[in-house]
């Protein structure tokens, strides 16, 4: 079985990894003329938790680094999501539940970023 939390735990990472796997699973039924979009939103899906993992693993300024990655593309994720529903190629409802995730995502990592 897939264990989705590092053993050194970090929240963020693992409602970044539930956001992805739903945006991912959303965009399987994107038609054709869409698929480059969709292309991308994995893409940076893919990216939050993956830096939020490799910034876990770092120190100083390369971990905010990772997180600030991670937080700008929780933020494209969000834009090609509206883009995608705006064309009518994924589901609305499916897609809000992925920006609420995501929303969720970026407010952690803010707090990630700005901890002092």
């Amino acid at each position: 079985m897939f264990d989705s939390q590092p053993s050194n735990h970090l929240d963020a990472y693992t409602v970044a990894l539930e956001a992805a796997t739903s945006t991912l699973e959303l965009v399987r039924r994107v038609p054709a003329p869409f698929k480059t979009r969709a292309d991308q939103l994995i893409r940076a899906a893919s990216s939050v938790p993956a830096n939020l993992a490799e910034g876990h693993g770092r120190f100083g300024r390369d971990r905010f680094n990772h997180w600030r990655i991670a937080y700008g593309s929780a933020k494209e994720v969000d834009a090609f999501l509206h883009l995608l529903v705006g064309s009518g190629s994924i589901d609305k409802a499916e897609a809000d539940a992925a920006i609420q995730l995501f929303d969720r995502v970026r407010a952690m990592t803010w707090r990630l970023i700005h901890k002092k």
